[in-house]
């Protein structure tokens, strides 16, 4: 290629530059010259070629102030690229794309925007379907794209690529190659529309995190809804680009249900600690760890996310919003209500216990969304708290009493039963029938008062003290799991039969008699 039109070109801008500054006025609608014409169709192949160089270029189409590039817009460009070439050659997908990064960080720009109007320049025939958590958010990020593909620099390098007259709306616009964009609310209907391309930008806002209502609607339509509006479930692929809100948020419970399994996961915090060792970055850390090495002093975007930023919106966003929207791990870095890190792990455990408790927090549903756990807890003679076993399990009302009946068999009479009753009829009968069950053994019935959290402190505390010991069992790494992000992680089960082994435990020990 004459590199004399390429210096002239000027592809390679530095990292504070302007984009669209190619020697080509694509915008001109006037006559151009044969050399004005071969030059904007040089650059028009690059740009086809190169996603990056597509954005740079047609940036200020968009948007007029000048950019900074940090370099994860090269890099998530190339993984979008990458995904794309194989919908392009109709070739099996690898993996679908999971990228949690930072609002501000133009990921919006580049993968709502921008993209779809890439891809069409390649395959004009591309459908998309994209989601955010309400319609008019999708909806302002279609009209950008719709902004892109009508513009004069656009239509002069891409002539073919034109939209129809008859279908060229703010949610739904065509080509006249039967490509399309339409955009949803999650949540929202997406009936008769299959894609190439299922790009969800920002499933749930800040405000929604926090209501489990809303975060079961949204991997409800992550999960049921959008996987069947694809063109070919081999090919086509879907896109989840997030800030982190919460641990059952749609990364979390996708990660969950596909156990990592054909997902490709990039995170990308604001902000990481250069000397935390191996084991914290894997749960703190960048995703592929590789990527670390971009960051400066610790720092993703020194330009625009410096450290007095990031301590203004934690002073904003406060501790649990700063570690899920700029850290992507949504649990503070001191700890939520546990401070897990103080929880003492070993292998064994005194022989001789003071007094021991089982306490059940019991579910009804089979496979459904809670679990019925029994937890064994016990207190040696310094007063210290010793978690030896955690059952755990999804089970219908039969298979849970069964369960219950042969733990306490096997723990013998000298472990004592704590057993929550929830309120109303069913929670009343469903515990009479347990303590029938369970005639013979030492059974403590509690009617819980208060949320959760409020029950969870006094073992929070003691767990801060360093008093509260667990065994390294199978169990272990999922209990730790939901102690870290509680009170916000996705179950609660094992807190709260903690909990209850906890506070019985606490209490003077006053026999009531056996059931």
């Amino acid at each position: 290629m004459n590199p004399g039109i390429m210096n002239n070109i000027q592809m390679e801008i530095p990292h504070n530059n302007s984009p669209g500054k190619s020697g080509v006025e694509f915008g001109n609608t006037g006559k151009r010259s044969g050399i004005e014409m071969e030059e904007a169709a040089l650059v028009a192949s690059i740009v086809k070629e190169d996603f990056y160089e597509f954005v740079v270029e047609f940036w200020d189409t968009i948007i007029q102030e000048t950019p900074v590039f940090n370099w994860h817009v090269r890099y998530i460009c190339g993984e979008l690229q990458e995904l794309a070439e194989r919908v392009f050659n109709g070739e099996p997908k690898e993996y679908d794309l999971i990228i949690n990064i930072a609002p501000g960080s133009t990921k919006s720009t580049i993968v709502s925007q921008m993209f779809p109007a890439w891809c069409w320049t390649r395959f004009p025939q591309s459908r998309f379907v994209c989601a955010s958590y309400a319609k008019e958010v999708a909806l302002k990020d279609s009209i950008k794209t719709r902004d892109i593909v009508q513009s004069e620099k656009y239509k002069n390098a891409f002539p073919e690529i034109q939209i129809r007259d008859d279908e060229n709306m703010k949610g739904l616009f065509t080509n006249t190659q039967m490509g399309f964009r339409y955009s949803a609310g999650v949540g929202g209907a997406v009936t008769g529309f299959h894609a190439h391309f299922l790009i969800v930008d920002d499933p749930l806002n800040p405000e929604e995190a926090f209501s489990d209502a809303d975060l079961k609607k949204a991997n409800r339509w992550m999960t049921n809804t959008l996987p069947s509006r694809k063109v070919d479930k081999k090919v086509s692929v879907t896109i989840l680009i997030q800030q982190r809100l919460h641990q059952a948020d749609p990364t979390g419970d996708w990660i969950e249900r596909s156990k990592g399994v054909g997902i490709k996961h990039i995170s990308l915090p604001a902000k990481i600690d250069p000397d935390m060792d191996e084991e914290e970055k894997g749960e703190w850390g960048v995703k592929p760890q590789e990527l670390e090495d971009h960051y400066t002093d610790g720092l993703f975007d020194p330009i625009r996310m410096p450290q007095a930023i990031l301590d203004q919106a934690l002073k904003d966003m406060g501790a649990y919003g700063f570690a899920g929207q700029m850290l992507q791990n949504p649990v503070p870095l001191g700890g939520g209500t546990f401070q897990t890190e103080k929880l003492e792990i070993r292998e064994t455990a005194p022989v001789k216990m003071l007094r021991y408790i089982r306490s059940w927090d019991k579910a009804g549903t089979q496979d459904g969304g809670a679990w019925s756990v029994g937890l064994l807890m016990a207190i040696d003679k310094k007063g210290q708290y010793w978690i030896l076993d955690v059952l755990r399990d999804q089970l219908n009302a039969t298979n849970r009493e069964m369960l219950i009946k042969q733990t306490a068999d096997l723990d013998g009479s000298n472990v004592e039963i704590e057993l929550e009753i929830e309120g109303g009829s069913g929670g009343k009968e469903s515990g009479e029938s347990t303590i029938k069950n369970l005639r013979g053994y030492i059974v403590h019935a509690t009617h819980p008062t208060g949320d959760k959290e409020s029950r969870a402190y006094a073992l929070a505390s003691q767990m801060g003290a360093g008093n509260v010991f667990c065994l390294k069992r199978p169990w272990t790494k999922d209990f730790i799991e939901e102690l870290r992000f509680f009170p916000n992680s996705r179950y609660k089960d094992q807190v709260d039969a903690a909990s209850g082994a906890f506070n019985r435990l606490a209490r003077k020990k006053k026999r009531i008699g056996g059931w």
